[in-house]
This record gives structure tokens, sequence and C-alpha cells, in this order.
């Protein structure tokens, strides 16, 4: 079982920037990949990147050059740097995590989110 708490929202202006986190915390094989999705009132969850353990990433088109996910394996922590925030932005933020939690087991975690703001 997998617990993923995210940090890091908040109220920020167009153009400026936050850095969310997320740590998963209980007992697994391992976690095989992890990222963000992101839920405006009105619109679907959608992906915003992931990233693999061993390091490939997938970034959404609308944040590619604006946003970085990183990831510390030691730590079991998943980072999202959003710079050039902009109000379409607005969202509530959901860490994921696929974890490998016997042979041939695999399940999907989700965070309960995190809510970022930009006003214009």
């Amino acid at each position: 079982q997998v617990h993923l708490v995210e940090s890091g929202g908040g109220l920020v202006q167009a153009g400026g920037s936050l850095r969310l986190s997320c740590v998963a915390s209980g007992s697994v094989w391992s976690i095989n990949e992890m990222g963000w999705y992101r839920q405006a009132p009105g619109h679907e969850r959608e992906l915003v990147a992931v990233i693999t353990d061993g390091g490939t990433i997938n970034y959404a088109d609308s944040v590619k050059s604006r946003f970085t996910i990183s990831r510390d394996n030691a730590k079991n922590t998943v980072y999202l740097q959003m710079n050039s925030l902009q109000p379409e932005d607005t969202a509530v933020y959901y860490c994921t995590a696929e974890c490998l939690e016997a042979r041939d087991y695999v399940m999907d975690y989700w965070g309960k989110g995190s809510l970022v703001i930009v006003s214009s």
C-alpha cells in the first residue's frame, strides 16, 4: 500500500513560479512511474508530466518548455517545477505513482491533490 502526499501549491500571479513535491510512502517492491495530472473546473483530468524510474519523461504539449519534472528515487519523491505560469494552469494538481506490489501486479495510486491558482 502506497500513500502519496503533495505539497507546494498556492496562489501566484501570471508569470510566476511554483514547485510541487510529492512523497510516496508505504511498502511496495518498486515504483515504476511517478507524475502529475491536473484538473480544472469544468475540465477532465489531464496528464501534465510523468517520469519513469529510468528517467524517461513525457510532458503535455501545453506545459513543454515551462514545466520540469524530476525524481529522486532514493527518497521516493517527484517534483514539478512550474515556471511562466498562466491563468489556464489553474487547477488541482494530483500526484500519481505506478507501483509494483507483487509479481506481475501493478497498482496506480493518487494523491489528494494540491491547488494551484494563477491570477491574471
